[in-house]
């Protein structure tokens, strides 16, 4: 269940209209031997939190007031860096015991809030409910390490091969109503194939994360389409709009929590790996592979079966998993979650789950983890190799 946390980073973020919102990565906290401890802002977002824009050859600093979830406030500082090698800009100064800046934040959703031309408002989210809950209020999906939300602004991102932008809006421009998360996952799949000539031949890692992008912007154009008259319609009341808006938010979430799934399928169908999905085992784990029948059957060798959990964030929902396929000693966890501390990894690898990351997503997590994450592309190499 989300907590107060997020209510009260949701009620901000609609107050000032404006936020950023980024995940902490190992770069962040000094991991990566960046040049500067801080937090790392996005360059194309900079009108969001400074006056200078990105000038090559000049190096520009501004100080701001930062209100912070605990109340303590710093007068820290937003820094242009463009002379020699480096192009970033940079939050830093937060003074001594400073606790949002630490090993263990890796993954944190940060939410940074301009309030006035030099102060802010930061929120620091932890758990996997309170991220979501965010996402979900604010209609964003963030698939990468950041995004921006503008009050009435709508994602009109438009796809670099117009092929792809019109079969996603002829799609939404034939529905009356809103089509199931498997109808997302199935023309987002089609989209592509037809669309991408090359894409047949992007990695699963690449693909994976590629599907789970485009059909969060297909769901937005069905989205617009679909609710614009719910939501600029008179309500009789504020229970009505409550009732409203409760209903958009659990649309989006139900369809963000079976999206990377539905393309997990897609992938290991394409692989040729043989599975079933959401047994009826002990837990009912999302993935058993080859399937129920041979996990059932007690001959059947165990380092030949393979439970895979999908989650999308996994920060605190990975012991969820260790109850399920009691059978299997090594539990394998896919997620597209942006980092997760090195203590973290440790409790999960002395429990026995092995993270499948996407590749592209490595960077985000410590370096001296990175050996412990499988990609998406190993991991099916590796049941190939023992299903023989």
């Amino acid at each position: 269940m989300p907590t107060h946390a997020a209510d009260r980073a949701i009620e901000d973020v609609l107050r000032y209209e404006k936020a950023l919102l980024k995940f902490i990565s190992p770069n962040n906290v000094g991991l990566t031997g960046s040049h500067e401890c801080g937090y790392y802002l996005p360059k194309s977002a900079w009108e969001l939190y400074t006056p200078f824009p990105p000038v090559k050859g000049e190096n520009k600093e501004h100080f701001a007031d930062i209100t912070w979830p605990d109340g303590r406030v710093t007068n820290s500082c937003i820094k242009w860096y463009g002379v020699g090698t480096r192009s970033e800009y940079r939050l830093t100064r937060f003074g001594r015991d400073f606790p949002w800046l630490t090993n263990d934040n890796i993954g944190d959703l940060l939410v940074l809030i301009p309030t006035g031309p030099a102060s802010f408002t930061a929120h620091v989210l932890d758990l996997d409910d309170d991220i979501e809950q965010v996402q979900a209020a604010l209609g964003i999906e963030i698939s990468g390490s950041w995004a921006v939300y503008v009050a009435g602004q709508q994602d009109e991102t438009i796809s670099e091969d117009d092929c792809i932008d019109h079969r996603f809006r002829d799609f939404a421009a034939a529905l009356d109503d809103f089509p199931g998360t498997s109808e997302f996952a199935q023309e987002t799949v089609i989209t592509l194939k037809e669309c991408l000539r090359d894409f047949s031949a992007i990695t699963p890692d690449r693909k994976v994360l590629q599907l789970v992008e485009s059909e969060y912007r297909l769901f937005r154009l069905v989205e617009r389409r679909l609710c614009t008259n719910d939501i600029t319609r008179l309500f009789k009341s504020v229970d009505d709009f409550m009732q409203t808006a409760a209903t958009i938010m659990n649309r989006r979430k139900a369809r963000a929590g079976r999206s990377l799934e539905n393309h997990v399928e897609y992938i290991l169908k394409e692989a040729e790996i043989p599975f079933d999905v959401r047994p009826n085992v002990d837990g009912r784990p999302d993935i058993i592979i080859p399937g129920k029948a041979q996990y059932d059957d007690a001959s059947y060798p165990t380092d030949r079966l393979f439970m895979v959990g999908i989650k999308t964030t996994c920060k605190d929902r990975w012991r969820q998993v260790l109850n399920e396929a009691q059978r299997i000693p090594v539990k394998h966890l896919l997620t597209i979650q942006k980092g997760i501390s090195s203590a973290q990894l440790g409790e999960m690898k002395s429990a026995g789950v092995r993270l499948v990351v996407p590749d592209p997503l490595h960077s985000d997590y410590p370096p001296d983890n990175i050996s412990d994450l499988s990609s998406v592309g190993v991991f099916i190499n590796e049941v190939r190799q023992r299903l023989g």
